[in-house]
């Protein structure tokens, strides 16, 4: 389970990347009840995403140099730059190396042997969000890339990450967990991206937490979102959805609820 206690190789952060950062605030502000706090004009012009007072995301306008447009998620590591040389060791890219931010930390770009993009951050001494697996707040990355077990290995290599496979109804899904830990830890998963029903190119897809799926669905389609993925049950794992947000980008939801599947 996703939470706010990091290990390395775990989630630990998640923003936005987007053209109309106003009209992105109230379409998410409108879903999920986020709302803005500025970190600070000497974060050119970074927004903390919040709920009750706490950190849930992060957005920002898109920087044509080092900004990437939609949702990224960050992995907590011990050695940004070690990271980084490994993701180039193992056929990935580096987008930009290690850059200490504000005194919070450090971040580097990377992108895996696929194309997928992420970021990997290094507390100092700021560990990550404040909220996670609730309505809401992030609880569960998925990465669809055309090989799966060449994403497997490379993330293993690249952030220490374990892989399991999980059985549910039409087959197996790969899912991820930190290394030293046990399945109870399991933070995300990957999935061939042929079976992929957006038919969308190799990235990591965020899930947030919501207490009634379908409700949600429909606020998002009212705030000019779209449904890519229509609220559909999975047994043992709860009702969940694919959306994109006025500008196309992509994020999922889900109601953890087994009872509700059967």
């Amino acid at each position: 389970m996703l939470t706010t206690r990091f290990p390395d190789g775990a989630p630990n952060w998640i923003d936005l990347g987007s053209p109309d950062l106003e009209s992105s605030l109230a379409f998410y502000g409108g879903l999920f009840g986020w709302q803005p706090a500025p970190a600070g004009p000497e974060t050119g012009g970074y927004v903390l995403l919040q709920l009750g007072g706490r950190t849930a995301a992060g957005a920002m306008a898109l920087d044509p140099e080092r900004g990437r447009a939609g949702w990224t998620v960050y992995f907590r590591c011990a050695d940004a730059l070690g990271t980084a040389e490994a993701a180039g060791v193992a056929h990935g890219a580096v987008v930009f190396w290690p850059t200490e931010l504000l005194g919070l930390g450090r971040v580097a770009g990377l992108k895996d042997r696929a194309g997928a993009a992420f970021r990997v951050w290094q507390p100092d001494p700021v560990e990550g969000l404040d909220a996670a697996t609730e309505p809401g707040a992030l609880c569960w990355v998925e990465l669809h890339t055309p090989d799966v077990a060449a994403a497997a290995a490379f993330y293993h290599r690249v952030l220490g990450v374990e892989t399991s496979g999980v059985e549910f109804p039409g087959g197996v899904y790969t899912s991820l967990y930190p290394g030293g830990a046990d399945e109870d830890a399991m933070f995300g998963g990957i999935v061939p991206t042929f079976e992929d029903p957006a038919g969308t190119a190799p990235a990591w897809l965020p899930y947030f937490g919501t207490d009634d799926t379908d409700a949600t669905v429909a606020r998002a389609a009212e705030l000019g979102g779209s449904v890519r993925l229509p609220a559909t049950s999975v047994p043992g794992v709860g009702r969940l959805a694919r959306l994109a947000d006025p500008h196309g980008y992509e994020f999922a939801v889900i109601k953890g609820d087994p009872a509700q599947t059967a």
